[in-house]
């Protein structure tokens, strides 16, 4: 059969795409989330106390493609999906494992970097698209621990480790997507094996369903004590009965673990936004998930770190719409987060220990029709906190439509402000506050002031 031009192109950028480097890479398209449906569920509510308080969490992308950083035999396989991009075959994949020896892992030091970096929750590739299981699998021999000369069970080790560090534990699981195994369609052939299973009209996802997920679903919650959170990723092809039996299962063996909105079909405690953070915030709980460089896995010759600036930024702004941030880390095949993440990871930690109480626990900022220019605000019972992005270069900040009174700096709780506070009641009640601050930033990356509001039932403010 003669190919199309639109094939040849296709084909040509493929090749050109296999020796781009790495930097030039894009992200895979993350996929369309459908929003949670269930709302002023006291139960849901329950569950998620603790992961509305944590606020910021580690996202951690492991497995087989970390070995080479995403490269096989040479060639750059682009990201974590480097078995699907390359169509690399399921019997030459499975003999990374022969090569996958970790043991530089040190679970003790990853809880820690999280922890000192001020997140409160881990969350682990139990099993990504390529099917392969990063912990003692009993349903499946395509595992690390039976499969590689490492033998051990990292989502054990970590889940001691968080437990002992104070953190809680969660595990992600790619659900419509897996290339081990036989059964497993996506939307049209998107992303699915077709190079060793290539007639998706024979799959039959129930089979899989029934074969690998549910099992590996309970093992992973009554083998790794409590999990805190199961992240589920790519539903495509699960059927609405399907994720109700998925959530029904979850919350038989563990009626207090969290599901995200990609167990599918509307159910979910939260919602999920991929590599973005929305406009606005949502009534319903939500997520952003972010990577810390430019790819998910561990990608060699990615050092492209977002500053710590950007980090901190983004995660006030989650915040002031409602939303928690899982932060993600990429390690290597030797069991090493990368330095330049840990230098990162750092340096928002410090930060957090002096200004983690304007993070903690809090909901979004009173609603205005505009976020200020100049930063964000967050919010917790009676206190409002100023989160200084652009420093006025006259000392002088205005903030308009906020009754309240400044207290003090998050950085100096000493150090009480007197600030000049103008209330008018023309139209609409509103005040204007003008903070009178030293000429040079007090922090850099963010200063916080803490505002004591006039009327804290109150929730709406003109801006």
């Amino acid at each position: 059969m003669k190919k199309t031009a639109s094939q040849f192109f296709f084909t040509l950028a493929v090749l050109l795409a296999l020796n781009t480097r790495a930097a030039d890479l894009p992200l895979p398209a993350p996929p369309e989330d459908t929003p949670i449906t269930v709302t002023n569920d006291p139960v849901a509510a329950k569950r998620l106390a603790w992961w509305s308080e944590a606020r910021f969490g580690m996202f951690i992308h492991w497995g087989l493609y970390a070995q080479d950083g995403c490269f096989y035999k040479g060639t750059n396989g682009g990201s974590e999906h480097m078995m699907q991009r390359l169509k690399i075959p399921l019997a030459d994949y499975a003999k990374i494992a022969d090569d996958f020896n970790p043991t530089n892992f040190n679970a003790d030091e990853w809880v820690g970097i999280a922890k000192n970096a001020g997140m409160k929750y881990m969350v682990i590739t139990a099993k990504h698209h390529d099917g392969f299981a990063m912990y003692d699998s009993q349903s499946s021999d395509f595992n690390i621990v039976k499969r590689t000369p490492w033998h051990r069970d990292p989502v054990k080790e970590l889940a001691e480790a968080c437990r002992k560090q104070g953190l809680k534990f969660g595990v992600y699981y790619s659900l419509g997507r897996d290339w081990e195994d036989p059964d497993v369609p996506t939307r049209d052939g998107y992303r699915s094996n077709t190079w060793d299973y290539p007639d998706e009209n024979k799959k039959d996802f129930s089979k899989y369903f029934a074969r690998k997920v549910k099992p590996q679903i309970t093992e992973l919650l009554t083998h790794y004590g409590p999990i805190a959170v199961l992240w589920f990723d790519t539903p495509e092809k699960i059927s609405a009965a399907q994720s109700q039996e998925l959530v029904d299962l979850i919350h038989k063996l563990q009626p207090d673990c969290i599901i995200n909105s990609r167990v599918g079909h509307g159910l979910g405690d939260y919602g999920v936004q991929e590599q973005k953070i929305p406009g606005a915030g949502d009534v319903k709980p939500w997520e952003t998930c972010m990577t810390l460089n430019g790819h998910w896995g561990y990608f060699k010759g990615d050092e492209k770190w977002k500053p710590a600036t950007t980090v901190i930024h983004n995660l006030v702004d989650i915040i002031s719409k409602g939303g928690n941030y899982l932060l993600n880390v990429g390690p290597t095949g030797q069991g090493v987060i990368p330095q330049g993440g840990v230098n990162d990871l750092q340096q928002i930690g410090a930060w957090m220990k002096v200004n983690g109480e304007s993070i903690y626990g809090t909901s979004a900022s009173p609603p205005f029709k505009t976020q200020p220019e100049w930063g964000r605000f967050t919010r917790k019972g009676d206190k409002l906190y100023a989160h200084i992005f652009e420093w006025p270069k006259d000392g002088k900040l205005t903030i308009h439509g906020v009754e309240a009174k400044a207290t003090y700096l998050l950085s100096d709780r000493n150090k009480p402000l007197e600030p000049m506070q103008i209330y008018s009641n023309i139209g609409v009640p509103y005040s204007t506050i003008t903070l009178h601050l030293p000429l040079q930033p007090i922090d850099p990356i963010d200063t916080v002031v803490v505002f004591e509001l006039n009327d804290p039932a109150k929730t709406a403010y003109e801006h």
